[in-house]
C-alpha cells in the first residue's frame, strides 16, 4: 500500500508540473496508463484480501465432516441390528433348481430294448460362501436330487446296496430319494506372493469341485467347476495347491496346480455290526481293500483369453474292480491318466460377430492300467486306452442373443477307461463310451433366472464295460449287452 501512496503522490505531482510545465502530450498519456495499472493492481490486491475468511470455511467442513460421522453411525447401528437378526450368519447364499425329464431308450444285442419314457427328477443346489478376509474363504454347495416318486424305502434309494447309487464318486449325481447331501466344503486361501516371490498362488482342503468340469460345463451352461473333466468326473475329498506362473515365466495366463486326494477309506465304520470290528472304530480293516487314491498335476502353459491349453496327469492307487465270486469289491491295481485339452473362445479375429462369439475344443486323453494279480479291465497285463473329443459351442441362429447350441462327438478305444461316473447323463457316462457318442444341445435364457434346455445324446458300444468297473467286469471282450443308448432330455433351471 505504501508503494502505491507513493506512486499515486508521483503521479500527481507529475500531472501539476505537466500542466504546469506543458510537458509533451505522448509523457502524459504513459503516466495515466500507469495508474490504471495501479489501480487494478490496488482492486486485485483488495479482493484477495475479502476472500481470507478462512474461519468461516473452517466451520463449514466441520459440519461436513459431523453428517458424515452421524451416517457411518446409523450405517453400523443398521449393520449389527441385521447380524443380530441373522444369528451371525455370514454366509451368501445362491441356489440351482432345476426340474428335468429324460427320455432314455436302450438297445440290447438280442434285439431287446429297455427304456424310460418319462424319467422326472428335481435336483437342487444350495451355494453358500463367505470371505472373512483378504486371503481367506469358505465354499460349499447343498445337493438334493431326487427322482419323482422316489422313497428311501424304493429299491434305487441310498437304504442298501443295490446298484451301488450310494457310492461317493456319484452321492451327489445319481437320482435317488429325498435327501440333501453334501456335495462341496472346502476352505480356501489365496495371496499374491509365495514365500516373496511374484507368484500368486491359493491352497484349498475339504470336498473341492470335482465334477461339471471343462469342457462338460459348456453343454451343462454352467462355468467350469473343476479345471478338466476328459479323465475325472466324480466327486472327491482332498486338497488342491494352485500357483499362477505368467510372472516368472512370461507364458501368458500359465498356472499349475497339484490336486489329490481319498476316493475311498477303508476305516472301520464306528457302530460296526461285525463283532471283530465294534471296538475298533476307525481302524484300518484290514479285511477290505487298502485306501483308494489320486494324485494328479494340471497345467494351463498358455491362456491369453481367446486360445488356450490345458494338460493333466493323474495316477490312481488300488482302483477296484467287483469281483462276482466273493461277490465285493477288491482292489484290482492302479492306473495313469493323461489329457491335453485345446480351446478356442472366438474363432479367428473379426471375420464376423457369430465366429467371434462361438466356442470350439479339441481334447485328446489316455489311461494305462497296472493291474495286479487279479487283472484290470479283464487283462493280466497293462493296457492302453484312448479317447478324443471335440466340441462346438454357438450362438443359436433363432435367438442369437439369449441361446446357444453345440455339436459334441466322442471317440474311445478298447482298453479305454475314464473316472467320469459323475457325469450328467442319466443314460450313462458318455465320455466313457467305447465306441462312438455324439450329442446335440440348445439352451435358451429365459428371464435373469429361468433358462430352457433340450439335449440328445447317443451313445454307440464297440466293446462291453464302458460303464463297469476295472476288473473283470470292465472286460472289452465281454458279451456286449448294451449296443446303443440315447438320452432326450428337456430341463427348466432357475439360478440366482
Amino acid at each position: 500500500m505504501k508503494k502505491s501512496l507513493i506512486m499515486l503522490s508521483a503521479v500527481a505531482a507529475f500531472s501539476v508540473t505537466s500542466f504546469a510545465s506543458d510537458m509533451n502530450k505522448e509523457m502524459l498519456n504513459q503516466i495515466q496508463a500507469l495508474k490504471v495499472q495501479i489501480e487494478a493492481l490496488e482492486k486485485k490486491v483488495a479482493e484477495q484480501e475479502a476472500q481470507k475468511p478462512v474461519v468461516q470455511q473452517t466451520v463449514v467442513d466441520e459440519k461436513r465432516i459431523e453428517n458424515i460421522e452421524k451416517k457411518l453411525d446409523t450405517v453400523s447401528k443398521t449393520a449389527t441390528s441385521a447380524k443380530i437378526q441373522s444369528g451371525n450368519d455370514n454366509l451368501k447364499w445362491d441356489v440351482d433348481f432345476r426340474t428335468q425329464v429324460d427320455n432314455i431308450q436302450y438297445k440290447h444285442a438280442d434285439g431287446s430294448k429297455s427304456k424310460n419314457n418319462a424319467l422326472m427328477t428335481n435336483r437342487l443346489w444350495l451355494g453358500m460362501g463367505y470371505k472373512a478376509d483378504d486371503n481367506s474363504s469358505f465354499h460349499g454347495k447343498l445337493s438334493y436330487n431326487k427322482a419323482f416318486g422316489d422313497t428311501a424305502n424304493h429299491s434305487q434309494s441310498n437304504v442298501n446296496t443295490t446298484g451301488y447309487s450310494n457310492f461317493d464318486w456319484v452321492t451327489n449325481e445319481n437320482a435317488t430319494d429325498n435327501t440333501i447331501k453334501l456335495k462341496e466344503a472346502y476352505w480356501l486361501y489365496t495371496n499374491n506372493t509365495f514365500f516373496g516371490t511374484d507368484v500368486p498362488w491359493n491352497a484349498s482342503v475339504g470336498r473341492r469341485p470335482s465334477t461339471d468340469g471343462l469342457p462338460i460345463n459348456l453343454r451343462n451352461d454352467q462355468k467350469a467347476n473343476s479345471p478338466l473333466s476328459h479323465v475325472v468326473d466324480v466327486e472327491f475329498d482332498g486338497f488342491s495347491v494352485r500357483f499362477d506362473t505368467e510372472l516368472t515365466t512370461g507364458l501368458r495366463g500359465s498356472w499349475f496346480k497339484i490336486c489329490g486326494g481319498r476316493g475311498l477309506t477303508n476305516a472301520i465304520p464306528r457302530f460296526d455290526t461285525d463283532p471283530d470290528n465294534s471296538a475298533i472304530a476307525y481302524a484300518e480293516d484290514e479285511d477290505l481293500n487298502v485306501d483308494v487314491d489320486l494324485l494328479g498335476i494340471i497345467a494351463v502353459p498358455y491362456d491369453d483369453g481367446q486360445y488356450s491349453v490345458y494338460t493333466n496327469y493323474a495316477k490312481a492307487w488300488n482302483l477296484i474292480g467287483f469281483d462276482n465270486t466273493d461277490s465285493e469289491f477288491k482292489d484290482v491295481g492302479d492306473m495313469d491318466y493323461a489329457t491335453i485339452l485345446f480351446k478356442t473362445e472366438g474363432i479367428g479375429n473379426g471375420i464376423s460377430d457369430y465366429l467371434d462369439d462361438t466356442i470350439a475344443f479339441a481334447s485328446f486323453a489316455m489311461s494305462k492300467t497296472n493291474p495286479n494279480a487279479l487283472e484290470m479291465l479283464g487283462s493280466p497285463d497293462s493296457e492302453i486306452g484312448t479317447s478324443v473329443w471335440l466340441g462346438i459351442n454357438a450362438p443359436c441362429p433363432i435367438s442369437p442373443d439369449d441361446s446357444r447350441i453345440g455339436f459334441e462327438w466322442n471317440q474311445g478305444s478298447k482298453y479305454w477307461r475314464s473316472m467320469t461316473y459323475g457325469e450328467d447323463t442319466y443314460a450313462g457316462s458318455k465320455i466313457a463310451t467305447r465306441g462312438q457318442a455324439w450329442e446335440v444341445y440348445r439352451n435358451q435364457k429365459l428371464t435373469d433366472a429361468l433358462s430352457f434346455g433340450l439335449s440328445y445324446v447317443y451313445m454307440d458300444y464297440d466293446y462291453a464295460g464302458s460303464n463297469s468297473f476295472f476288473g473283470a467286469d470292465g472286460d472289452p471282450d465281454a458279451t456286449l449287452n448294451v449296443v446303443s443308448a440315447q438320452d432326450v432330455r428337456a430341463y427348466m433351471r432357475y439360478r440366482f
